[in-house]
């Protein structure tokens, strides 16, 4: 919480240090994950400093009104702040505040009894399987160093095996198969799968590490920044947002989007539901079941510029 700008009286700090750890260590939560719930405890706490004049302690947060949780969700909105992030911030701090009360370190229900702002429906946004090739492709051009390769590389394993971007640049060396089809890969809520490897994304990714100036420790990150660090995600997002501007595609077009794109092309190529669920690593079914609503959308689609009274 440091980097973020903390501030509060020392018991509080020192909860929200244990807090962290709890989130990191036995939650093993993404590092993605464990930044928003940070993030979403300090602008409750400045807005709790600025609501009171001064800094919050642990009695502050005893005290806090359902009423004070209301304004500060208030103020969110007003700020311009979607339903879809007040809802995630809002779970965020119930969060914490269970985590404490199941710790015995304070008791404060005004959170849970809080409406959750309504969350539009959000449907994934694939990307069409020829520009997903397109894209991919694109990775190589005009580039001359290693960099390039490991793209290429990268946004073939995404949309190859259908990962999430913080499991594929989680990844280690010595998490890399030497040989076969198939890989073990830990996903959310420290729950392992397997997922498939294609022949031809193997081959791309032995190329980036045939050139890339990668560690031989088993420990060494897999997919590296241009200092011999582990890629930041920022790094890869940027990347795809250059190569979609550069093909005219859409925001959407995302490192995620490959993932959703796995997915879709897999249930409209007639794979089971309950196959694609576990490839992805979803807990629930429910989860998956977007991807098939994406599928059934298209089907419309095409339903109603084919049929001669549509």
């Amino acid at each position: 919480m440091d980097a973020l700008n903390f501030h509060a009286m020392p018991d509080l700090q020192n909860v929200v240090q244990d807090w962290h750890r709890y989130l990191t260590v036995e939650r093993n939560l993404s590092l993605h994950t464990v930044r928003a719930y940070q993030t979403d405890l300090r602008q409750f706490l400045t807005f709790l400093q600025n609501h009171n004049g001064h800094p919050s302690c642990l009695n502050d947060l005893s005290d806090t009104a359902i009423r004070d949780f209301r304004s500060w969700l208030t103020n969110k909105a007003v700020e311009g702040t979607k339903a879809t992030s007040r809802a995630r911030s809002l779970a965020g701090i119930r969060n914490f505040f269970a985590w404490m009360d199941k710790n015995g370190i304070l008791h404060n229900p005004a959170a849970e009894l809080l409406q959750t702002p309504k969350r539009p429906a959000k449907v994934p946004r694939p990307i069409d399987v020829t520009y997903v090739f397109r894209l991919i492709d694109q990775a190589l051009d005009n580039v001359t160093d290693w960099a390039g390769l490991r793209d290429y590389a990268l946004f073939s394993l995404l949309y190859g095996a259908g990962l999430r971007i913080d499991e594929a640049l989680s990844m280690n060396v010595g998490d890399w198969p030497t040989e076969g089809l198939k890989m073990r890969i830990m996903g959310k809520g420290a729950r392992e799968r397997e997922a498939p490897l294609l022949p031809e994304v193997r081959t791309r990714v032995e190329n980036y590490r045939h050139v890339a100036p990668l560690s031989d420790d088993a420990d060494a990150p897999l997919f590296v920044g241009v200092q011999g660090k582990r890629l930041n995600q920022g790094v890869a997002q940027k990347r795809m947002r250059d190569l979609r501007v550069s093909l005219g595609l859409p925001d959407t077009v995302t490192p995620h989007a490959l993932r959703h794109s796995f997915a879709t092309h897999l249930l409209g190529a007639a794979m089971n539901l309950r196959e694609v669920q576990h490839l992805l690593g979803h807990a629930s079914l429910s989860s998956t079941q977007i991807y098939a609503d994406v599928d059934h959308e298209a089907l419309l689609e095409i339903f109603s510029k084919a049929h001669p009274r549509a």
